[in-house]
């Protein structure tokens, strides 16, 4: 099972982590009992000054930056795809 973590700092949170909090309610059908989403306290990412990466997700620890509801769905598809060929 992949793990989908949905950074709620403020940063990510006013770029667009409010919206994908709605993603564990709306997961696809072939998502569905393979992703666990959960929010998480900010990751720190953007402290460096890379607030135009906001809002960032992590997968499995592995950070997508800008992320959308599209480029999570689509990440995480392929995740599953290297995982079961």
């Amino acid at each position: 099972m992949l793990h989908l973590q949905i950074c709620q700092g403020t940063t990510c949170y006013v770029m667009g982590a409010a919206q994908l909090a709605s993603l564990a309610a709306q997961l696809p059908e072939d998502l569905r009992g393979r992703v666990r989403v959960t929010g998480c306290r900010c990751l720190g990412l953007c402290r460096d000054g890379a607030f135009g990466g906001a809002p960032y997700v992590t997968i499995d620890g592995e950070v997508l930056a800008a992320a959308t509801i599209d480029s999570i769905l689509a990440a995480l598809r392929a995740r599953l795809q290297e995982a079961h060929p």
